[in-house]
């Protein structure tokens, strides 16, 4: 636990913002310092003051956390999926090598926050490359090089080493004993640690007067920093094999930054390579963090003069060598695009996020990307024609497997989403694939087709005969012209008197257009991956029935869930045409039911079908008479009595 370095730039720039050089400028010998146009700065005054603000920002912030603890605002955790936090920590380490870097190289940038900082910090590093000092360069890659193959030796004989070698203590020791023998400092202008303040600021409460004007900054911090802790923790988390409660994180965050803000502190966080090098050193339980604020409190107190020679590229050194695990997790994308090509997505889209527009934006679009993806997964999902597995009731997808026989005249289809008005539109096209055409289509070229055969019938071109409707020998047939009409749909539905006719659709028509044949006479919807229904998707649903139900086509459910009937009913789905009698536990049971149907059925022949026709004309139509056999006369009346009545 300790500062972080988005988190501590976002603290910055609202100290700087609200207490800039410009407010201190003053006459006179009080001034202690200058500015960069040389204008006289009280420095003291504009250094308390800075405090002052830090401090009532960071009780601002664990006030806020606690607040979001205690409403149980943690649940947000559940949407930092694995290769988010993956992507998130690994630009959170390439930041904090940056950061690092110039003070191995011991070369003075600005301090960049926001969108590219990372980017425009490393282009000034290098640009001011030729600047580096040689012993501080040196110091730190060759603490680098000590810490990695020590801990290196660390992982590969753990099991004979009782106790990891403490090489970063080991390290800060000999490297302070150097600096302080050779005095790199005057020698060769190394950059030391120089003093270390002693002892402890005395508490100072807030200044509640500033909350209005950091409210704003302090909410987003207080995110962020909740993200960055849970991000690392969830890292170790998942090594360790152990759950984080959320809650727990943001009320301990809280009434930590609350005490903290009381001593002039900076908001705390999760501390990347402070939490690297303890995890690394053997550190696994709360002990360990004792144990170091023991150190640390007897640093502050009494041993801060004996780490005042220390060269600060080998401190950043021992930070960049324990950022290796961190580094390590790119190689788990090449694993992730195999195993999900989605989720190697988020990881890379966080971790390139995060780079360029800051951890704090990074973070927001990632997980964003990430939310992204679900909703397309649902409104894309995955969706096939089912068959039997023969000798079971097993069914299986017809595409993924050769066996599968689909039932005779049946079509199964399940659809693998929940099923709402922005994937509707994919569940109706993924009934036009499975069952090969379109019902709204066929419905209304069928309305076509009946309206030739009605205007010939009445000229007398068409008859009736057992045989069904044939015309007349010798007659020209003007029903044989081109299909060209354009479909009105308006026209088709023109409130006029009701007609019936018989026609066989399936064997070839007196009149020329193209009908689409529909070669089944039930259709099995299989929603056991459906978990919810909004009132559009029952709405549309209801739409499909019908519009099946019209071409002689029955709609069955199956597997459904339990909810789901309960929600139905509550939108008025069920109705003398709908009935709960559709719905079946499985889909062999359906299938059961439809054979059953099938073999008792009546009589008639079933490539006949009726449809109603809505007649433009609402008087009786006058036939032409013509000479017909006896044995044709009963049949053709029958129909002409249809068509009258």
């Amino acid at each position: 636990m300790g500062p972080f370095p988005v988190v501590s730039l976002m603290v910055g720039s609202v100290v700087l913002s609200m207490a800039p050089d410009d407010n201190f400028l003053i006459d006179g010998s009080n001034a202690t310092g200058t500015n960069g146009t040389g204008a006289l700065i009280d420095t003291e005054s504009r250094d308390a003051q800075r405090v002052l603000i830090a401090s009532t920002l960071t009780f601002l912030v664990g006030i806020l956390q606690v607040i979001f603890g205690v409403l149980q605002i943690g649940f947000i955790v559940r949407y930092l999926a694995d290769p988010l936090v993956g992507g998130f920590t690994t630009a959170a380490a390439f930041q904090v090598l940056v950061s690092q870097l110039k003070i191995v190289l011991n070369v003075s940038t600005k301090n960049y926050n926001g969108v590219l900082s990372i980017i425009y910090t490393l282009i000034e590093t290098f640009e001011k490359i030729g600047t580096t000092n040689i012993a501080d360069l040196i110091a730190g890659l060759l603490t680098i090089f000590v810490c990695m193959v020590v801990k290196e030796i660390n992982d590969r004989f753990k099991h004979k080493i009782p106790i990891p070698i403490p090489i970063e203590v080991i390290v800060t020791i000999v490297a302070t004993g150097i600096s302080y023998a050779a005095d790199l400092e005057k020698k060769y202008n190394a950059g030391i640690v120089k003093s270390i303040p002693r002892g402890f600021l005395p508490p100072e409460p807030p200044d509640v007067s500033l909350f209005s004007q950091m409210i704003a900054a302090s909410f987003s911090i207080a995110i962020v920093a909740y993200a960055i802790a849970v991000s690392v923790g969830k890292v170790y988390a998942t090594k360790y094999d152990y759950a984080i409660d959320g809650n727990q994180e943001f009320i301990a965050f809280g009434f930590s930054n609350i005490f903290s803000g009381a001593f002039s502190c900076f908001v705390a966080t999760t501390a990347l390579s402070r939490t690297a090098v303890q995890e690394s050193t053997g550190g696994k339980t709360q002990v360990a963090g004792i144990i170091s604020a023991g150190i640390v409190l007897i640093s502050i107190v009494a041993l801060g003069k004996l780490l005042e020679p220390l060269q600060k590229s080998v401190l950043a050194a021992v930070v960049i060598a324990n950022l290796k695990g961190m580094f390590m997790q790119v190689f788990d994308v090449p694993r992730l695009w195999r195993q999900n090509k989605v989720d190697a997505m988020i990881w890379v889209f966080t971790c390139v996020a995060s780079i360029i527009l800051g951890l704090d934006l990074g973070l927001l679009a990632g997980l964003l990307f990430g939310l992204l993806t679900v909703v397309l997964r649902v409104q894309f999902p995955s969706w096939g024609g089912f068959g039997n597995i023969p000798g079971t009731d097993i069914y299986k997808k017809v595409k993924d497997y050769k066996n599968v026989i689909e039932p005779e005249g049946v079509k199964i289809l399940k659809f693998s989403s929940p099923i709402f008005y922005a994937n509707i539109d994919g569940l109706k096209s993924s009934l036009k694939s499975t069952v090969g055409f379109d019902a709204v289509k066929v419905y209304n070229k069928r309305l076509k087709a009946l309206r030739k055969i009605q205007k010939l019938i009445k000229k007398g071109k068409l008859k009736a005969t057992k045989n069904g409707i044939i015309s007349e020998p010798g007659i020209n047939n003007e029903a044989f012209e081109p299909d060209e009409e354009p479909e009105d749909n308006e026209d088709l539905q023109v409130p006029t008197k009701e007609v019936e006719i018989q026609v066989d659709w399936n064997s070839e028509l007196p009149v020329k257009v193209n009908i689409p044949k529909v070669p089944i006479h039930s259709l099995i919807l299989d929603f056991g991956a459906v978990t919810f229904l909004d009132l559009v998707a029952v709405k549309s649903i209801k739409t499909i029935i019908r519009e099946f139900e019209r071409i002689d086509v029955r709609v069955y459910f199956a597997s459904y869930q339990d909810n789901l009937i309960s929600q139905l009913e509550r939108s008025a789905f069920f109705d003398d045409m709908v009935r709960k009698d559709i719905f079946f536990l499985t889909v062999h049971d359906a299938v059961l039911y439809i054979r059953n149907q099938m073999t008792y059925s009546d009589n008639q022949d079933p490539v006949f079908e009726k449809i109603s026709l809505m007649q433009e004309s609402k008087e009786p139509i006058e036939f032409t008479e013509t000479s017909c056999p006896d044995d044709e006369l009963d049949v053709q009346e029958e129909a002409m009595r249809r068509l009258a009545s």
